[in-house]
């Protein structure tokens, strides 16, 4: 097929608000060695495209520098050494940036298939999801079924993926979220119970059940020492976002008491490598689920590419259940 040479992308003028997002013509990118070139459908939108947008998470100096950090379409181009994608398969993929765009390359190996029966829009909102969950909540969390797991922000794009996919492994799901159809759509996802920040304090609500033995924190600030009072002896906390700020007073001796375990991982900066074996691991565990229905993502709303402005701004007027997209083709 015939590719054009340029296309439409938003780009990120200046650092600021949502309004500095606008569209623009730009060329359309090559797929280096081991890469593919993805004519993109939809395009997910995550908190770190806003992080970008406001100055406070450059891409990494190879990556493209639109936003856009998953998104779904077909592959119409391949590079050299690529032997798992052909052209016209249908993919999704994690994305070192770009996805706010016609086309956009990746690495072939942080491409999956898109799951059996599922459309391209959904599709687009699987990859940072499920890599960051997966890598964090699993392969890092070591959760186990039986175990207690507390997620923060149950209703976003992280929590309603981390609460299916733990509910899916056998542990018991427990969530935080900010209002009473939030906490609902929680416990249709196979939370155990939905604690309702506002009314509610989780430190409390957790003791009668011994503690979390894992949990997953996106809110930071004075949550930070509030987990670690929660958590049962040998818990583990691991740290994805800090939505109330990274900085929190805390007491290592309660940390040293209960053998605590504190960490926590940023997904752009990984190598390629690492990325690609939790792609494999995704592939293996996950896509399965996937292709049967047993899990499925969340969707809000979905905006067109010229409107990626309107859609940051529901994004951070946190009233979104599930995840936002971007149309593009």
């Amino acid at each position: 097929m015939t590719l054009p040479t340029r296309m439409r992308a938003v780009e990120i003028s200046e650092p600021g608000g949502p309004e500095v997002l606008r569209l623009v013509d730009v060329p359309v990118p090559t797929p280096g060695p081991q890469d593919i070139l993805i004519q993109v459908a939809f395009a997910g939108v995550n908190r770190p495209d806003a992080l970008q947008r406001a100055g406070a998470y450059a891409p990494p100096p190879s990556a493209s520098p639109l936003p856009g950090l998953e998104a779904s379409g077909e592959v119409v181009a391949v590079g050299e050494g690529v032997s798992q994608w052909q052209i016209g398969d249908r993919v999704c993929a994690l994305l070192p940036g770009g996805g706010y765009a016609e086309y956009v390359t990746t690495p072939a190996a942080h491409a999956l298939r898109v799951p059996d029966g599922m459309g391209m829009k959904e599709a687009a909102c699987l990859p940072e999801t499920y890599f960051t969950v997966w890598s964090n909540v699993f392969m890092r969390g070591g959760l186990k079924a039986g175990e207690r797991f507390l997620v923060h922000g149950g209703s976003s794009g992280i929590g309603t993926t981390a609460i299916q996919l733990a509910h899916a492994f056998g542990a018991r799901v427990f969530t935080t979220a900010g209002s009473a159809d939030k906490c609902k759509v929680c416990t249709d996802l196979g939370a155990e119970r939905a604690i309702n920040y506002r009314d509610e304090d989780f430190v409390e609500v957790m003791k009668p059940e011994g503690g979390p033995n894992l949990v997953l924190d996106m809110v930071g600030g004075d949550y930070i020492a509030r987990n670690i009072k929660a958590l049962a002896l040998d818990g583990r906390m691991v740290h994805i976002a800090f939505l109330s700020g990274p900085k929190a007073e805390i007491n290592f001796a309660m940390v040293m008491a209960k053998r605590l375990t504190i960490t926590g991982s940023t997904l752009r900066p990984q190598s390629d490598l690492a990325k690609a074996r939790i792609a494999e691991e995704l592939a293996d565990k996950v896509w399965p689920l996937l292709d049967t229905g047993k899990i499925a993502p969340v969707m809000d709303q979905t905006f067109a590419l010229e409107d990626a402005a309107k859609a940051h701004a529901r994004m951070e007027t946190s009233q979104h259940i599930g995840k936002i997209v971007l149309k593009v083709a």
